[in-house]
């Protein structure tokens, strides 16, 4: 296996400044309890990203999570993030931009290319999604990719969500 990656944690301030949406958490105790991401098994290819507090969402809510986790990511690589399989069978759990796309360059932005996931429950059965604090509720799965041989794409990243695409 190549080891091309590292989990890190964003710094406090930025955290409890993302985080600020959700005030009835303690989120310098839910700071400090982030745990890196890891994988399940030695045959499991995605690493488990673990919700830092406890929601619960009724069929149609959505929640943009803030993970409090970056990565650094070797160049020529991305972490790919899907909905834990699980969870999108038993409730379509689903991640707003189907597939989030974490470009080795985002541990650079602006905002420590800190990590947030949006989910929402599609569910069509009426069930509501709960999870705990620590809970694995996506995966990020690292992916090479290649590049044209007439790319020139020499541009710096500043920003987060859609900052390339301007």
């Amino acid at each position: 296996m190549k080891k091309i990656a590292l989990f890190e944690k964003v710094s406090r301030e930025r955290f409890l400044r993302d985080a600020a949406d959700f005030p009835n958490v303690d989120l310098n105790e839910v700071y400090d309890a982030i745990t890196m991401p890891r994988r399940a098994t030695a045959g499991s290819a995605g690493y488990d990203l673990r919700t830092p507090f406890a929601l619960s969402l009724a069929p149609g809510q959505s929640a943009k999570i803030p993970t409090g986790l970056r990565v650094r990511i070797a160049e020529g690589w991305m972490l790919a993030l899907y909905p834990r399989s699980g969870l999108g069978f038993k409730y379509r759990l689903q991640l707003d931009n189907t597939v989030g796309i974490i470009d080795s360059d985002y541990y650079f932005a602006d905002n420590e290319g800190h990590i947030f996931v949006k989910i929402t429950n599609d569910s069509r059965t009426g069930k509501t999604v709960e999870l705990s604090a620590g809970d694995a509720f996506a995966q990020g799965i690292f992916t090479e990719y290649g590049v044209t041989e007439d790319d020139d794409a020499t541009a710096a990243r500043t920003g987060g969500f859609g900052s390339t695409g301007k």
